[in-house]
């Protein structure tokens, strides 16, 4: 659908209008959000929209509309030029979503249906806005920026892809001696140079510590990605206060995997119902993230030999990760 910038329906494709029906006709002649109940989503992400001229994504949006069954749909609201705006709704029957229990994600079968789920999600903006420029609805500008929500979108599935083919990697890592403090040094560097002033890294490291047994390209992976998304966690507080903390210890009692990394951010936490599946993939607490990330870091650790886990409560979440020490008699890796 093409909004204006008071709220009225200005075009549809074929998809909109056979999922509305005769209803679409009451939906056009007043502010398209006021059909909406108190609370409901899709009004607030319309109005985000507009006041910050940004593309805002939700995965799952319950649409309770008057005289029509609950729709459930991923929203995407994009702003067009002169404040319009183009919501594009991929709506799913009852019981047709992705099935994310656990046993299920990490079937080959249950992994296939829901990276199916994430590919069509873009694919029904793309066509939604081919639809809408080949109807003529939109004209001059609006034709642009439809031609860049087809390109954007066309992006974002190439880059899942490129995702998920780090999953086919069978290489097996390059294990050697390497100085664990070397590695978080580096990550460290890298993050602080791009989040700016306002977030705090701080670090509490043990120098006793003996070098750990790992690839260290995987490694500086691996971190990068647990300190970045603390990192994003702590920044979402908005009140300039977020901080990070990167911790190293060594685990008296654990024979295989004593030496422990800890990543600890200030943020809101991971969400109750989250906590079970933080791994599994296409889970994820970012509305534009496509959640594989962890899933990937877990897989890594795994190849470490390593083993992750994590605590989250509001205000505190740590992911803890314990790695194998090298045996004194290894070489030590070369890498400066």
């Amino acid at each position: 659908m093409i909004l204006d910038q008071e709220g009225y329906l200005l075009a549809t494709n074929e998809a909109c209008e056979g999922i509305f029906g005769r209803t679409m006709g009451a939906l056009s002649r007043r502010p398209f959000s006021e059909a909406f109940p108190s609370g409901a989503l899709v009004p607030t992400m319309l109005a985000r929209a507009a006041d910050e001229g940004v593309i805002v994504r939700e995965r799952s949006v319950e649409m309770a509309l008057p005289d029509l069954p609950t729709i459930e749909a991923e929203a995407t609201v994009a702003p067009l030029p002169d404040r319009m705006l183009l919501l594009t709704l991929n709506v799913r029957a009852k019981g047709s979503g992705p099935d994310r229990t656990s046993g299920t994600l990490r079937s080959v079968a249950g992994m296939g249906r829901t990276l199916a789920h994430e590919i069509k999600n873009p694919l029904a903006g793309i066509r939604g806005a081919a639809q809408l420029l080949r109807s003529g609805g939109g004209g001059g500008m609006e034709d642009a920026a439809l031609a860049q929500l087809i390109v954007d979108e066309t992006d974002r599935i190439r880059r899942l892809i490129d995702r998920v083919e780090a999953f086919a990697e069978e290489r097996q890592p390059e294990r050697r001696p390497v100085n664990i403090h070397r590695v978080l040094d580096r990550v460290r560097a890298l993050m602080a140079a791009s989040a700016g002033n306002e977030l705090v890294f701080r670090e509490a490291f043990d120098p006793s510590l003996p070098n750990a047994l790992g690839d260290e390209d995987q490694l500086i992976q691996i971190f990068l990605n647990l300190v970045k998304n603390a990192a994003e966690a702590a920044d979402s507080r908005g009140d300039a206060r977020g901080d990070v903390l990167i911790s190293t210890s060594f685990r008296q009692g654990f024979r295989t995997a004593p030496l422990e990394v800890r990543i600890q951010d200030n943020g809101p936490g991971v969400p109750a119902d989250l906590k079970e599946r933080l791994f599994d993939p296409f889970v994820t607490t970012k509305p534009q993230g496509a959640g594989l990330g962890l899933t990937l870091v877990a897989k890594l650790v795994a190849g470490q030999g390593g083993v992750i886990d994590f605590e989250s409560e509001p205000g505190r979440t740590t992911f803890r990760v314990l790695l194998p020490i090298a045996p004194a008699h290894t070489p030590t890796s070369a890498r400066p």
